[in-house]
């Protein structure tokens, strides 16, 4: 895979963490958390999703 393909697909993966970070973070204050708890949702939801299409993306680019 080239690099700017990579470049090109790691941005969109970035992106689409972010939507799920902040879908998570409002599905969290829409069920009724605090401030802290809905920013601790919404990092889980970012840091989980990142790190999954991270690990998805090297495992396709190895192979």
């Amino acid at each position: 895979m080239s690099g700017p393909t990579k470049s090109l697909l790691f941005t969109a993966i970035a992106l689409t963490a972010i939507i799920i970070g902040a879908a998570a973070a409002f599905l969290s204050k829409v069920d009724g958390a605090t401030v802290p708890a809905t920013v601790r949702a919404g990092a889980i939801g970012f840091g989980a999703s990142l790190t999954l299409f991270t690990a998805v993306l090297t495992a396709y680019t190895v192979v």
